[in-house]
């Protein structure tokens, strides 16, 4: 059943009438994702979305989430390739969570591997910004490459609640024990942490837009460049899937060594570094898969707190199919697979 009801859309129209926001009619969207329900905002001149959120994937409290979101679409707009940011509706007793209003995105859905140029650029377009003195509130950790793994380890505590087969198990923890303690070259930049080929539009003229930016932090580019390209993310979205080969995935992060090498003064992360974050994002998504696995059966947050994988606040349809790319993602062929391109990787690039 859809999760956006009647209810909720007419509560979104009442407090966009509040705040005098004109429009012409509101349109729910498809439910997609897991984090938000999104709303096309009919307007006279520019029409507008609004991303109600379902839960905090950055396990904040409904204002500070939308503050941290808002914070997300105003510093990535900067490089030109995400939607602007429109308003904020605060929660309220009709909206708990409340909403964020973007700039309208119109464009088809990312096809890898012909479109991964123009991701390449779109990312450069985040990477390559200066950093700015005041970072907050966006997570802008003092060593990014600990904190990374950190995050990771977080998440690998669920793996005892996931109930994996015990050679599953022992397999991503071998993976773990190969993350580097340290890197040499682990730089900071402003990057996404969520760039899946489904989070991109692609305009008419050719232009990859990020549309989706709610776990914005200063971090290691690499991450980006990971997410973008591993076989969990190619192969994660409904609508917009691929297996890339390696000679497309070298492609990629040349393309992108390119783009982000037109600005003056950037150091390039080097191959060791590019292949630990790709090691290391491949573990986050795993460990995530195993955190879901574990948590997606418990009741809905009824209090709206913050993190809640709750199957209640997703349609069915993408509740079984987040179902069969996890169960995918933490089998041993494909854990095999990956690895096995990783090592190719790292002789290649």
């Amino acid at each position: 059943m859809p999760t956006l009801s009647e209810a909720r859309l007419k509560a979104l129209g009442s407090t966009l009438q509040q705040a005098k926001i004109d429009y012409r009619s509101l349109t729910p969207m498809a439910d997609t994702g897991l984090a938000h329900d999104h709303v096309w905002i009919h307007r006279d001149a520019d029409d507008w979305v609004a991303r109600l959120p379902k839960q905090s994937q950055m396990n904040l409290p409904p204002e500070e989430n939308l503050a941290y979101q808002a914070a997300c679409y105003e510093r990535a707009s900067q490089g030109g390739h995400t939607p602007g940011l429109q308003g904020v509706l605060p929660p309220s007793e009709s909206l708990p969570r409340g909403a964020l209003l973007v700039e309208a995105i119109r464009g088809r859905l990312a096809e890898p591997p012909q479109d991964l140029p123009a991701i390449a650029d779109t990312l450069a377009s985040l990477h390559r910004q200066p950093l700015p003195p005041h970072r907050p509130p966006l997570l802008a950790p003092t060593a990014p490459w600990q904190a990374m793994v950190e995050e990771v380890s977080l998440q690998a505590k669920w793996l005892d609640d996931a109930q994996l087969p015990s050679s599953i198990h022992l397999r991503i923890q071998q993976e773990l024990d190969l993350l580097p303690s340290t890197l040499d070259d682990a730089a900071a930049t402003l990057i996404s942490f969520d760039t899946h080929p489904g989070n991109f539009l692609v305009t008419a003229e050719g232009r990859a837009i990020l549309v989706d930016l709610e776990k914005c932090r200063y971090g290691l580019p690499g991450i980006d460049l990971a997410h973008t390209s591993l076989y969990t993310s190619t192969t994660w979205d409904l609508n917009s899937q691929a297996v890339l080969s390696l000679d497309e995935v070298i492609a990629f992060y040349r393309r992108w060594q390119t783009a982000m090498a037109a600005t003056p003064d950037i150091v390039l992360p080097s191959v060791n570094t590019l292949i630990a974050c790709r090691r290391a994002t491949w573990l986050w998504s795993l460990t995530w898969c195993a955190k879901w696995r574990a948590q997606h059966l418990q009741r809905q947050d009824s209090e709206r707190r913050g993190e809640d994988w709750s199957a209640e606040l997703t349609d069915a349809a993408v509740i079984d199919h987040v179902r069969d790319r996890v169960e995918h993602y933490l089998s041993l062929p494909i854990i095999d697979h990956v690895h096995s391109e990783l090592q190719c990787l790292q002789t290649a690039l």
